[in-house]
Formats: C-alpha cells, sequence, structure tokens
C-alpha cells in the first residue's frame, strides 16, 4: 500500500467512527510510515519522539487484523510499567468500541487469580508486563500459539537486563511466521542485536527526527547557584496557568526537593518508582485533574506516559544525555500544543547546555522569573 494514498477510509467502519469521535484530522508522520507496513505484516523498528502517536501507530493495524471470531489471544503488547500497560489498554477500550473485539490487561502486583478469570473471556489483544504475561504462560492459563502480532512498547527499556530475557521468552513462545514490533522514542544500543535474534531478516527500521525544534517548544534555561536551586523550583511551582512536570535524577534530590517545598506550603504530587500503586494513581489523578499543578517524577517513573496538558517540563537536574532530554521534553509540547522546557543550570552546566544545543540544532533562550511569569532575557 501507497504510504501517501493510506488514509482512515482504509479502516473497517467502527473504527473510522472512533477516529471521527476522536476529532483526529491526519495521521501524524510515524503514524503515515509504519502504518501501511504494519498492515502488510512486516516487522517493524519504530523510534519517534514521545507525543507523536506511536501508540496508535500500532494499534490501528493491530485492531483492524483481529477476527473477532476466533475466540483467542492474536495480539499481545508489551509494557514497562503498569501505568502504561493501564494507559494501552484505555486506548485499546476506545478503538474498539463498536465491535466485537475483547481486550485484557495483564500487570505485576494484581491479584492472578482474578487475572486468570479474565482470560476465560478470551481476549483477542492482551496488554501486559513481560513478568505477569509469562507467568500466564506457566500457568498454561494462556495459550500463545494463535498470537500473530507482538508489539514491545519503549523498547529502549525492554532490552535492559531487568526485562530482556522475558521479552524473548514471550516472543518465542510464538510460531515463526508472527509479525514483531519494536516501538519507542530512542532505540538502545541492543536494538540490532536483539532485532536479529527475534525478527524477520526483511525488518524495516522507522526514523522519525526528533521535532524538538523551536516553535511548539520553547527550549529555556536559567542560569542558578546550586544552592539556590530549590528556591528557584519554589518560585516555578507558581507559574501563571501551568501544569508542571519536574524531573530528577535522584530518588534522594526528589524527597529533599518534595519536603522542602511541602513545607514552604507548595501543593505538589510525585511519581517515583518505588510509590505503592495506589499512591501512583492518587498522584496522577491530582495532576491531569489540575488539582495540583507541579509533579516531581523520575526518568523510569513517567517513561512513556501520556499525561495531557503538561505546559511545562524542568529538568531539576541536567540530562544525562540528548536522549534522556527528549524523553523528557517530549512531556510537553504533545501533538502540536505549545509547551515549555526549562533546564535549571549551574555555572558547570552552561558547558553541558551548549553540547546539547549542538548536538539537537537547538537554540536554547535564557529567560527569569518575574511576577509569577517567565521573562526572555535581552
Amino acid at each position: 500500500m501507497d504510504t501517501k494514498q493510506i488514509d482512515v477510509q482504509a479502516f473497517q467502519p467502527f473504527i473510522q467512527n472512533n477516529w471521527n469521535e476522536s476529532g483526529f484530522e491526519a495521521f501524524t508522520p510515524v503514524q503515515h510510515t509504519v502504518l501501511p507496513t504494519i498492515l502488510e505484516g512486516k516487522d517493524v523498528i519504530c523510534e519517534s519522539p514521545t507525543g507523536t502517536g506511536k501508540t496508535l501507530a500500532y494499534l490501528l493495524p493491530i485492531i483492524e487484523k483481529v477476527d473477532p471470531s476466533r475466540k483467542q489471544a492474536q495480539a499481545i503488547i508489551l509494557a514497562p510499567s503498569r501505568e502504561l500497560v493501564m494507559q494501552i489498554h484505555q486506548e485499546v477500550q476506545k478503538w474498539t468500541k463498536g465491535s466485537d473485539i475483547v481486550s485484557a490487561a495483564f500487570i505485576g502486583g494484581a491479584n492472578i487469580k482474578k487475572q486468570v478469570e479474565k482470560l476465560k473471556k478470551k481476549p483477542h489483544i492482551i496488554v501486559g508486563s513481560s513478568g505477569r504475561i509469562i507467568e500466564l504462560m506457566k500457568l498454561k492459563k494462556l495459550k500463545m500459539h494463535e498470537v500473530k502480532t507482538i508489539v514491545v512498547d519503549e523498547f529502549d527499556i525492554m532490552t535492559s537486563a531487568e526485562h530482556i530475557r522475558e521479552v524473548r521468552e514471550v516472543v518465542k513462545a510464538t510460531l515463526k511466521e508472527r509479525q514483531v514490533l519494536f516501538f519507542s522514542a530512542t532505540l538502545s544500543e541492543q536494538t540490532e542485536t536483539v532485532a536479529k535474534e527475534l525478527m524477520a531478516p526483511s525488518y524495516d527500521i522507522v526514523k522519525i527526527d526528533p521535532e524538538l525544534q523551536e516553535g511548539t517548544i520553547h527550549h529555556t534555561f536559567i542560569y542558578s547557584e546550586l544552592r539556590d536551586k530549590m528556591d528557584l523550583l519554589r518560585k516555578l511551582a507558581h507559574l501563571k496557568n501551568s501544569r508542571t512536570l519536574v524531573f530528577f535524577n535522584k530518588l534522594d534530590t526528589l524527597s529533599e526537593a518534595e519536603e522542602k517545598l511541602k513545607y514552604k506550603g507548595v501543593e505538589l504530587e510525585v511519581l517515583a518508582g518505588e510509590s505503592k500503586k495506589l499512591e501512583r494513581q492518587h498522584s496522577l489523578e491530582r495532576f491531569r485533574l489540575g488539582k495540583v499543578n507541579i509533579l516531581l517524577t523520575t526518568d523510569v517513573a513517567a517513561r512513556g506516559l501520556d499525561i495531557q496538558g503538561v505546559t511545562h517540563v524542568v529538568h531539576f537536574d541536567f540530562p544525562s544525555d540528548t536522549n534522556q532530554y527528549i524523553h523528557r521534553s517530549g512531556r510537553t509540547g504533545r501533538m502540536g500544543a505549545e509547551g515549555t522546557v526549562i533546564s535549571i543550570v549551574t555555572k558547570r552546566e552552561l558547558s553541558f547546555l551548549e553540547k546539547l544545543s549542538a548536538e539537537l540544532n537547538l537554540s536554547f533562550k535564557e529567560v527569569s522569573l518575574r511576577a509569577e511569569q517567565l521573562i526572555e532575557k535581552e
């Protein structure tokens, strides 16, 4: 199928109806590029920045190809965190509305007996964490012989030592004519090695350039002495009409910021990797609903989550490389909305900022805070 010709009219009527209800007008570049390839049945590695529509890029062809009359798992989507699994499953439910397609989500920590009950409904599309999927396979409750497509979302995380063995086990449990799709905002060094092992030799690699250019997202920095960073963050918490995501490199720095800001009366929420499931859900919900306008987090905790309406991303700790900057900064300015990225930099970090500017071909504007607003420095 010609990539230029594909549009939503190529899909089943219920998908077209859901598309119209969603208010989307056209496919994003990543969707335009990979949809025909996935529909053809080819294996794909896709690297596309956060917020460009990757989830829908693999979901639409999967949903299009499901045969509801076959009461068996036909597609499995693996993701690295509970929240991302649930987020993807919500999208599956949204886009299968009006069809007979059944879906289910399976996450670690949930009652496994209840999850086995879900499998009795014979879901066609399964979204899950790799560990829980393997548990269900070993219990012989999840049969893989009819699974035609496996998606590994946030693939660069899923190739880490923590997950890769499980990913291999899930993929290799399916028949050899399976379709394997790897999606991530950035690819890891192990990508090619794993692809050669798990994919057909003719797999396609699709790379969408990071759209971090000036325009939609404003890239700024504020110079600060190290000792003043915390007070600067307190002031940033009061930016007018803002919904701000703040990234930390270390949990102890995040905890210190939480304690100091709360002591100063700042209403905030925290999303950290070791938080309990209900705490994380509560924090996300309050931030999403605008009950607090600042959420402190780490890279791992926020990875892959689609948090709507983020106006500002703050790098409290400077990112370690360009990939980290892309992942963090992609939390704002999603799908064409405007957003502002603020890097808080010390004297030592100014040289890192210059290096980042050159590598990403971005110009960073220096700003200051005045009357709860960002003012560009002359």
